[in-house]
């Protein structure tokens, strides 16, 4: 089901379930967020055909990825899944959320946020987790904006680009 949302961009974005078709996209933005941030730690990017069997596991397990759409291109994706894998841990997810860079700054972020937080609220998730670089202060940013709450700064938990990063952990109640 596709709903269309209103926000800053010239064309109305509507959000959907993410599709095959959308991949290259979505493996794009990879590609992108492991060789040029420190978004993903990670420092080689998966193959285009990661993401098919990325898909088909995510809607296997029941884990939405959806996204945003402007004038008939993908704008950006969100996702989420369990957040540890213990069983305890079951109605507790985490979060991703990519938009390609020329439709940044338009509110396709808190779009697909606004979207992927509802959804996880209407399946009975109990808290959503953001674990973001802590010098990514525009994620943060607009993670306060949803209403999360920074709950941990972690030092130097993670390494990339020869420099240690910090992990700042943001949780938001949806129950």
């Amino acid at each position: 089901m596709a709903t269309a949302y209103a926000t800053n961009s010239d064309a109305p974005v509507i959000v959907r379930d993410c599709e095959p078709r959308d991949l290259d996209v979505v493996h794009a933005l990879h590609v992108d967020a492991v060789l040029h941030s420190t978004a993903i730690w990670q420092e080689e990017p998966h193959p285009r055909s990661y993401f098919d069997a990325w898909l088909a596991e995510r809607r296997a397990d029941g884990y939405p990825v959806i996204v945003a759409e402007v004038g008939g291109r993908v704008a950006g994706y969100a996702t989420y899944s369990q957040w540890r894998p213990h069983q305890g841990y079951r109605l507790t997810v985490e979060h991703s959320v990519y938009v390609v860079e020329e439709f940044r700054g338009r509110g396709i972020a808190t779009t697909l946020m606004d979207a992927l937080i509802a959804r996880a609220t209407a399946e009975g998730r109990h808290v959503m987790i953001a674990g973001i670089c802590s010098t990514n202060t525009g994620s943060i940013a607009l993670h306060e904006r949803l209403g999360f709450t920074t709950v941990a700064v972690v030092p130097e938990v993670g390494r990339k680009f020869d420099r240690w990063l910090d992990l700042t952990l943001m949780r938001l109640p949806l129950a």
